[in-house]
């Protein structure tokens, strides 16, 4: 299988979320991923998630998640043998991605302006949490302190419990996103004409980008967002009800489908009540209406009131746990699951999720996360290191490689070629 990205090499310095979720995208399109570690520890992510053992083992479940399928060399850019070994990498390279704080890279003689010098085709890619300018440059920014700065928090929870936080770090989730599109679109561009590109992602700009209507409602209405826990702006009924077995969220945003949800739950009534009959009224007693669908929705479980809903054209569904719903053949059926050639504590096998579409080709089993240095020895003899040198690197602790590899012998490692047309200075 050829994949969109297959040919392009991309050095990953970045840490924890952002960057190695935009890495793992790019990774499963197809590109070498080569993941440059400091050789003390490596990435945090090899040291987090809900597994102590794995975390000992530097193979943390939270970098288990987003790192599938990459190389790791493990380098120290702050010794000059270390900044040279990665200047040779970025003359083989068609991307470098980072998340360091800004100006780290210059300050270790490292930036863009440097690296375009090795090579002027290279797409650069720096995320940070505010941007590379501006006067919040040097504040550190972690998701939960994004999520904030926002406004998402603002807009989260319900007028009790407000503000609060996404139950999953989505500044992080959408910055790895935004740069894997922008990457994506500045490589286009760098096959066509040769240009490379520097970009300049920020968290809370690609949060602020993903909240486009409420951000529009203020900016164009005048519309101040605030928090309405489970209720849709801008419909109702929409939100989420109480049925008798659990909760169930129902989208009726359209007068048909408003009118044929009154019947099936046997309150015709509630069709010609002046407060519910049109449209702009019921957003304005959504309240009192959710009351009446919350007594009628008693009548029957989540489950069957989704199924007659969906049967009927009024959009519902049930309110899932993760568990439940990766144990649903709409989940399991389209393999959204995949299972690696590796272990997790326990001799359970190794599970990641592909990203969210499918090619029209299978997407291959990528390879198990790599272990910290799994892949500096051969780089560096790629790079022309001979084995003394390359011993000496090591003792002197510019670079380190890992004692065992996580790819299994049977295994075969992609083929390292060194690319004609890159270009150095």
């Amino acid at each position: 299988m050829t994949l969109p990205l297959q040919g392009i090499r991309v050095l990953d310095l970045s840490n924890v979320l952002a960057g190695p979720f935009c890495g793992y995208h790019l990774a499963r399109m197809g590109a070498e991923v080569i993941k440059i570690e400091n050789p003390k520890g490596g990435d945090l992510a090899r040291r987090l998630g809900a597994d102590p053992k794995m975390a000992e083992r530097l193979m943390g479940l939270s970098f288990v998640a987003v790192n599938a399928g990459k190389q790791s060399i493990a380098i120290d850019f702050k010794a000059a043998d270390g900044k040279e070994i990665f200047l040779r990498l970025v003359e083989q390279a068609d991307v470098v991605l980072e998340n360091f704080r800004p100006k780290v890279m210059e300050r270790l003689g490292l930036g863009y302006d440097v690296l375009a010098q090795r090579n002027p085709r290279l797409v650069y890619c720096a995320i940070s949490g505010f941007g590379q300018d501006g006067p919040w440059l040097g504040r550190p920014a972690y998701d939960q302190i994004v999520q904030g700065l926002s406004g998402a928090m603002s807009v989260t929870g319900d007028a009790a419990t407000s503000p609060l936080r996404t139950g999953f770090p989505i500044s992080d989730t959408i910055a790895g996103i935004t740069a894997a599109f922008a990457i994506s679109s500045a490589l286009v561009e760098q096959r066509a004409t040769g240009r490379g590109r520097r970009i300049d992602v920020s968290l809370l700009e690609a949060t602020l980008a993903a909240m486009g209507w409420v951000v529009s409602n203020h900016l164009n209405g005048n519309v101040e967002p605030q928090p309405m826990g489970n209720e849709n702006f801008t419909a109702a009924p929409s939100g989420t009800f109480k049925t008798g077995g659990g909760p169930l969220n129902i989208a009726a945003n359209e007068q048909k489908q408003y009118e044929t949800l009154c019947d099936l739950v046997d309150r015709p009534d509630l069709k010609t009540d002046q407060r519910f009959a049109d449209r702009q009224s019921r957003k304005v007693h959504r309240a009192a209406l959710s009351d009446e669908l919350n007594d009628a929705l008693q009548a029957r479980p989540a489950k069957e009131w989704e199924e007659l809903f969906n049967a009927n054209g009024v959009p519902a569904g049930s309110v899932l746990t993760v568990p439940q719903i990766l144990a649903e053949e709409q989940v399991t059926g389209r393999h959204f699951v995949e299972t690696l050639d590796a272990t997790v504590t326990g001799d359970q096998p190794m599970r990641v999720t592909r990203p969210g579409f499918l090619l029209d080709e299978d997407y291959p089993t990528p390879m198990p996360p790599p272990q910290l240095g799994q892949d500096t020895d051969r780089w560096l003899a790629e790079l022309g290191y001979g084995p003394e040198r390359i011993a000496a690197l090591k003792e002197h602790g510019t670079v380190a490689a890992a004692n065992r590899p996580t790819v299994p012998p049977s295994a075969k490692l992609p083929e390292l070629k060194v690319r004609a047309e890159s270009s150095s200075s």
